[in-house]
C-alpha cells in the first residue's frame, strides 16, 4: 500500500473488493443517502424560510429555528448529497482495513470524520440565515450580493484550488497512501476529516449557490448533488467543472444585469405541499 498503482481512479475502487462486499458497502451508503433525501423532502415543506433564496429576504425568511435543529437538518442534507460521492474511498479504506485484519469500526469512523467536517460547516449558512432576519426586503445590495455569490462560485471552478481538491477526491488510493494519522480510531477519524476538508475545498462554491436559490430548494439540491457525483467520477471531470463554472458565472452576471431574474431562480412555492421545494 505504500506505492499507489498507476491507475488510481474512482472507478477502480469498485473492483478491489469481492462483489458481495462492494454491493453491501455501496448499498449502505446509498441507503443512508436515500433516507436522508426522504427526511429532507419531508422537512422542506415546513421550511419556507430556507426554500426561498436571496430574492425573498425579508419576506419569507423569518428563520426562528434553533441552532441544534438547524445543524441536524444540515447534516442530513450532507448525507443526502455527499454520501454517494464517497463510495470509492470508503471501498478502498475498507480494503486497507481488511488487509490489516481490522474490523468495520475504522471505516465507519473514517466516514464519521468526513461527515464531521461537513456538519461543522453548517455554522456558516446558519450565521447567514440569522443575518437575513434583519435585512429589509428589496434592499439593492441583496441583489448585488446574490449575483456576486454566483460569479464567485462559478469563477472558483477554474482555480488551482478547485482542481487540487478535486484531484484528491478523484485519486482515493493515493489519498489513503499519503495521509497516515496512525492506526487507532482517532487517527482514522482524522484521516476522514482530512478527506472531508478536500471535499469541502472541491464543493463549497457550488454549495454556496444554495444560499442564493434556497438552502432547501430540492430541485437545485438534486442538480448540485448530481454535479458533485459527476465531477468526482466522470472521465471528463475537468471539462465538466469548466462548463458548470461558465454557466454559473453567466447566471451571476445575468442577475447583476437583470435583478428580477433572481425571483425566477427560486419562485415562491406553495408551502402546503411537502414537495414544495421541487
Amino acid at each position: 500500500m505504500s506505492q499507489p498503482p498507476r491507475i488510481d481512479t474512482p472507478r477502480m475502487a469498485y473492483s478491489v473488493l469481492e462483489r458481495r462486499a462492494t454491493l453491501a458497502t455501496v448499498g449502505i451508503l446509498l441507503a443512508l443517502a436515500g433516507v436522508a433525501w426522504w427526511r429532507t423532502i419531508g422537512t422542506a415543506g415546513g421550511m419556507n424560510s430556507m426554500v426561498q433564496g436571496f430574492a425573498w429576504v425579508g419576506t419569507a425568511m423569518p428563520f426562528d429555528m434553533g441552532a441544534a435543529v438547524f445543524l441536524a437538518m444540515w447534516t442530513t442534507m450532507m448525507v443526502a448529497m455527499m454520501f454517494p460521492t464517497i463510495a470509492p474511498i470508503v471501498l478502498l479504506h475498507r480494503l486497507v482495513m481488511r488487509r490489516q485484519a481490522r474490523g468495520l469500526a475504522p471505516t465507519v469512523t473514517f466516514a464519521a470524520g468526513y461527515l464531521a467536517v461537513w456538519s461543522a460547516v453548517g455554522i456558516v449558512p446558519l450565521t447567514v440565515l440569522l443575518g437575513f432576519r434583519r435585512i429589509s426586503h428589496g434592499s439593492t445590495w441583496v441583489e448585488i450580493a446574490a449575483g456576486g455569490v454566483l460569479v464567485i462560485a462559478g469563477g472558483y471552478q477554474f482555480t488551482r484550488w478547485k482542481q487540487a481538491c478535486l484531484r484528491a477526491c478523484r485519486t482515493p488510493l493515493t489519498f489513503l497512501a499519503t495521509h497516515d494519522f496512525g492506526t487507532g480510531l482517532r487517527g482514522t477519524f482524522r484521516a476522514g476529516g482530512a478527506h472531508g476538508l478536500y471535499c469541502l475545498g472541491c464543493c463549497w462554491a457550488l454549495m454556496a449557490v444554495l444560499l442564493v436559490v434556497g438552502l432547501m430548494n430540492l430541485t437545485w439540491m438534486a442538480a448540485i448533488a448530481v454535479i458533485f457525483l459527476a465531477e468526482k467520477n466522470s472521465r471528463h471531470s475537468v471539462a465538466l467543472t469548466r462548463v458548470v463554472g461558465t454557466a454559473v458565472v453567466l447566471l451571476g452576471v445575468a442577475v447583476l444585469v437583470h435583478p428580477a431574474l433572481l425571483q425566477s431562480l427560486s419562485p415562491m412555492p406553495d408551502m402546503s405541499s411537502p414537495m414544495s421545494g421541487m
